[in-house]
């Protein structure tokens, strides 16, 4: 089988394209897709999604005659339709009509190039060049499928930025205090107590226990006197990562990042969330504070220069509070990322 190879205009280097492109990436909420094409880019890839007889379906936004974009055309019963000649697109992206030759044998080469699919958490994930001999997992989410737990899917974000920048931050337990006070983190609390990253197979792990509260700034609840919060992180390299927060009475709050490289220099941010109280809340609410909190992010990481992730350590000046930090940049060196990651 012929390799899989960079679209034109690239941002990434081709090995670490070739890379990132073996693993799962999500593209689009479950929610968000229907019948008429929706357009999506993964890493400089532009594609077409829509779903069929309940099938989702995710392959080049080209038409195989003339190349015109899928995403310019429209839908009926049975797929999604060409702008230019009318070619229709169905299932598994096989072309099942051509208006000017209906009698005629729809040829293999009409059909879609497509990719495969998963659902899970409420988000289509794919993978553009998958590796027969070593499958890349999809990352998991503590919680998810638990009962008592509400399943949230909230409203994509975008970042002008690169996705390794943004997952770092997500990472980073030191920036609470300075970017996010006007959320749930209190300004006065800026120690950050020793912690220790636990490499995994799919990245490490880390159990951040702190005094910083997880309850909204400005809240008349409140943890009881000496409570300690636990941060439980999970990195699943090369972009997601999850973190649960234990809060006091057995509640749990699970996040997952999810940061999908549109290019090398934008990111199309998913966030799953699941929790088991303040059920009644409406979902409308979680979403307006999920989006408090990542906007706060926003400036730092459309900012930070260089604007990729140098994965040289000597690059960069670090503190005893970048373990997280550390941790991820070498976990993405270990699986062979360059300086594709450099300006």
């Amino acid at each position: 089988m012929k390799q899989p190879s960079p679209p034109a205009h690239c941002t990434f280097e081709p090995d670490d394209w070739l890379r990132l492109a073996r693993c799962w990436h999500p593209v689009a909420r479950l929610c968000d897709v229907g019948p008429a094409p929706m357009k999506a880019v993964l890493l400089d890839e532009q594609l077409v999604i829509y779903r069929i007889n309940e099938q989702i379906v995710a392959a080049k936004d080209v038409c195989p005659h003339r190349g015109v974009p899928l995403t310019l055309g429209f839908h009926d019963e049975h797929g999604i339709i060409c702008p230019y000649h009318g070619l229709r697109f169905g299932e598994d992206g096989r072309c099942n009509r051509i208006p000017s030759s209906p009698n005629q044998p729809v040829p293999a080469k009409l059909n879609l190039i497509n990719f495969p699919v998963e659902v899970r958490f409420g988000l289509v994930w794919v993978c553009l060049a998958p590796d027969a001999d070593n499958p890349a997992a999809l990352p998991q989410m503590p919680h998810w499928e638990d009962a008592g737990f509400q399943q949230i899917t909230c409203p994509p974000f975008d970042v002008a930025g690169f996705a390794g920048r943004q997952v770092e931050g997500f990472l980073d337990v030191a920036h609470f205090a300075w970017v996010h006070s006007e959320t749930f983190a209190d300004p006065g609390n800026q120690e950050v107590p020793p912690y220790n990253p636990v490499e995994t197979e799919y990245g490490f792990t880390v159990d951040y226990w702190s005094s910083v509260s997880n309850f909204a700034a400005g809240s008349d609840r409140q943890a009881p006197e000496g409570f300690q919060w636990l941060r439980h992180f999970e990195m699943h390299l090369p972009f997601t990562a999850t973190l649960t927060v234990h809060f006091p009475d057995a509640a749990r709050l699970v996040i997952m990042n999810a940061a999908s490289p549109v290019s090398a220099r934008k990111t199309r941010m998913f966030a799953p969330i699941a929790r088991n109280f303040d059920l009644h809340i409406p979902v409308e609410e979680v979403h307006a504070f999920n989006h408090r909190v990542f906007e706060e992010d926003r400036l730092m990481v459309e900012t930070q220069m260089p604007e990729r992730l140098p994965l040289d350590l000597t690059l960069e000046a670090h503190i005893p509070a970048d373990r997280s930090s550390i941790a991820y940049r070498r976990g993405l060196k270990k699986q062979g990322y360059g300086d594709f990651f450099l300006v």
